[in-house]
């Protein structure tokens, strides 16, 4: 898409994500890759109250080129682009259930989320907990880079997911379906259930790639 396109489609996602409760206040951010650069959401701006001309442009490095000053947590996206040539876009929410698994102790960091259905798996896979550091600390846009040359999902402790996908599309459906699996899985965590088994995963791997 051109980038009069893409700060159209910014806008309308992050309303839409923000009016469905998945963000709030002036949490979160949302960007999208141009042939001479990128987008991203701009700092201090409520995902439901954004215009698209306000958006900010960057360039490969990450040098602002027109719109409002980006989000602090604009060096994230940089991080995963540098590792992740096939991701076109990113959304990362500060969602309420994503955020509280990513407080529970006892789970395996390497993947926090069990296979419990097939979008879940389809959309997601494995989703690795990224360390704490504050926000906008280059030490966290380090981290995130580490994780994001196998993972195009991580959870940020006490902080929120970050997600990238082969569209922006393919992008927010990802986080869409964490978050919904991350209330799911409180609903059951301290409850007996099942998951799929390995031979059901990799029949879905096989069948429906994760587009990331």
């Amino acid at each position: 898409m051109n980038e009069r396109q893409a700060r159209h489609e910014i806008a309308a996602i992050a309303k839409s994500l923000f009016d469905r409760g998945l963000t709030h206040g002036s949490t979160g951010n949302i960007s999208v890759k141009l042939s001479d650069g990128w987008l991203v959401t701009p700092t201090g701006s409520s995902m439901g109250r954004l215009e698209p001309e306000q958006i900010s442009k960057l360039d490969r490095e990450g040098n602002l080129i027109s719109g409002d000053p980006p989000s602090k947590e604009a060096p994230l996206h940089l991080a995963i682009y540098q590792q992740r040539a096939s991701s076109n876009a990113i959304v990362h929410l500060h969602s309420t259930c994503s955020v509280a698994l990513s407080l529970l102790k006892g789970l395996d960091e390497e993947d926090l989320i069990p296979p419990l259905t097939a979008y879940y798996a389809m959309r997601v896979g494995k989703l690795p907990l990224v360390p704490y550091f504050a926000p906008g600390d280059k030490a966290l846009a380090e981290a995130v880079k580490r994780f994001s040359g196998k993972h195009h999902a991580m959870l940020l402790a006490h902080h929120g997911p970050i997600v990238a996908g082969s569209s922006l599309s393919a992008a927010v459906d990802a986080t869409e379906e964490l978050e919904a699996t991350a209330k799911l899985f409180l609903s059951v965590y301290h409850h007996q259930y099942r998951t799929l088994s390995a031979d059901q995963l990799a029949d879905l791997r096989d069948k429906f790639p994760i587009r990331a």
